[in-house]
């Protein structure tokens, strides 16, 4: 199987996309996505690497596949009409675009049907689905489970079928006959392969921040694995046949508008972003929004750094594994030193999941930063889903009454100290009509176990910049 040389870059209302979507979560379709990345980009190819949902895992092997950012798209968290901005955005001097579905083709948010589902993100990008399909323990039946996904939904073309966990050629055999019957493509048939898989723990795949080296290595096998196997060809014309798209020109600079005036004497905000192996979970967007609102963004990492950088104002602490490490954080003690100075200085922190874990009092009775009157310990209840909050008071963040869409994800538990005088940050629907409060608002300190994606409000990243031009 070859493909032709690269050619010029297209617009991104024009540019070649493919979902990749299965029946259900755990079929292989960050194995076949994360494949075709890495094998078109090493055939020339400039990928623009996307995932629906709020997965912010997935994207760091599209990322280390197709070395670029890897990004997500989400219509319950940024809204349906910013969706294909932000594909736009991703898109832009790219030659071809490898969308990888969540879950189930047709799970989306619950209590709200398809929205948000790999089935909704493809209608709204005109892309033409691929559904991988875990083969294993069946033969003739692979035929009826794909014709119930084809015409489930006519609206959407299911372009063709990836085969993944074949046992045999003639388990091969069998399915491709019975896929030839339903007239449906087989565009490639993966074996089981040891040194593809990337190790899991409690919520999902492990970063690859974490793991670089053996991360590359699954990367590297999995583009060799996915050339021998998959017709690539094949795939590049599915993508070709995507509608073409309006045009747009959303940037992170037109949804900002004017930068944060810098300060009298000329300094230019400083906002801090935990990163490293604790600190894994940010979607790209947020760095490029505070950039164009002025920022000069710095990364640094809670493990090593013992001091937050220079001239800092404003500090993000996003999501990520701090619990993994929660000795190596409480041993850090000149960094929580310095955190506590920035807050108590008039500092910004805007902490969400993991950074809130390490605002607290101690997490798994490791000492913390001790910022927020919390205690905080790994559990065996995965909290998880999407949620509707309104903001009761005012934070760093937004003004009382605003109303935002998140995600949970953890198994963690942040308990509230004895007396705390701490105000609620978000009145939440946990489930449709159950309200519950949920998170910190502490002077200028923001933390919650709600993840936000700002692209669907931008005002947030201009909010945090002009509070860290404030800070002296």
């Amino acid at each position: 199987m070859t493909i032709a040389g690269s050619a010029a870059p297209r617009s991104a209302a024009a540019i070649p996309r493919v979902v990749i979507a299965a029946a259900a979560s755990g079929h292989g379709k960050t194995t076949v996505a994360t494949g075709l990345i890495a094998a078109f980009t090493r055939a020339g190819r400039r990928v623009a690497p996307f995932k629906v949902g709020p997965d912010y895992i997935d994207p760091g092997y599209h990322a280390l596949a197709a070395d670029a950012p890897g990004r997500n798209l989400d219509p319950f968290l940024v809204g349906e009409e910013r969706v294909r901005d932000l594909f736009a955005h991703g898109s832009r001097g790219a030659d071809l675009a490898v969308v990888e579905g969540v879950m189930g083709l047709y799970d989306g948010a619950v209590g709200r049907g398809e929205f948000a589902s790999t089935a909704h993100v493809a209608r709204l990008l005109g892309a033409p689905v691929i559904l991988v399909v875990d083969a294993t323990a069946q033969g003739r039946s692979v035929a009826a489970l794909v014709h119930g996904f084809r015409s489930f939904d006519p609206a959407l073309r299911l372009a063709g079928v990836i085969l993944n966990r074949v046992g045999s050629e003639r388990h091969r055999a069998i399915l491709t006959e019975a896929l030839d019957g339903i007239g449906v493509s087989v565009l490639g048939t993966l074996h089981r392969s040891d040194a593809v898989a990337a190790p899991s723990r409690h919520l999902g795949l492990v970063p690859v921040a974490e793991r670089a080296p053996e991360s590359m290595a699954s990367v590297d096998a999995l583009a060799d694995l996915v050339k021998q196997s998959i017709d690539l060809d094949a795939v590049e014309r599915v993508a070709r046949g995507a509608t073409p798209l309006a045009p747009s020109d959303w940037s992170p600079q037109s949804a900002i508008g004017e930068p944060v005036a810098t300060a009298a004497d000329g300094r230019v905000p400083v906002v801090a972003i935990a990163s490293g192996a604790a600190f894994t979970f940010s979607y790209a967007e947020h760095a490029e929004l505070l950039a164009a609102a002025g920022a000069q963004v710095v990364p640094f990492d809670p493990l090593h750094d013992e001091k937050l950088p220079e001239g800092t104002g404003a500090l993000i602490i996003g999501g990520g594994f701090p619990e993994v490490y929660a000795p190596q954080l409480s041993a850090n003690r000149p960094l929580r030193e310095s955190v506590r100075q920035l807050a108590h200085g008039g500092g910004a922190i805007v902490a969400e999941c993991a950074g809130l874990l390490y605002l607290a009092e101690s997490l798994d009775g490791a000492p913390m930063c001790g910022l927020l009157p919390v205690t905080a310990e790994m559990t065996k209840q995965l909290t998880l889903g999407y949620r509707e909050a309104v903001a009761p008071v005012n934070s760093v963040l937004c003004d009382a009454g605003t109303r935002i869409t998140g995600h949970e994800f953890h198994r963690t538990v942040a308990r509230p100290s004895a007396g705390t005088s701490a105000a609620w940050l978000w009145a939440s629907d946990v489930h449709p009509g159950e309200g519950a409060a949920e998170g910190y608002a502490e002077g200028r300190i923001h933390a919650s176990y709600l993840h936000l994606h700002w692209a669907g409000t931008p005002s947030i990243a201009r909010r945090i910049v002009e509070a860290a031009a404030w800070t002296r």
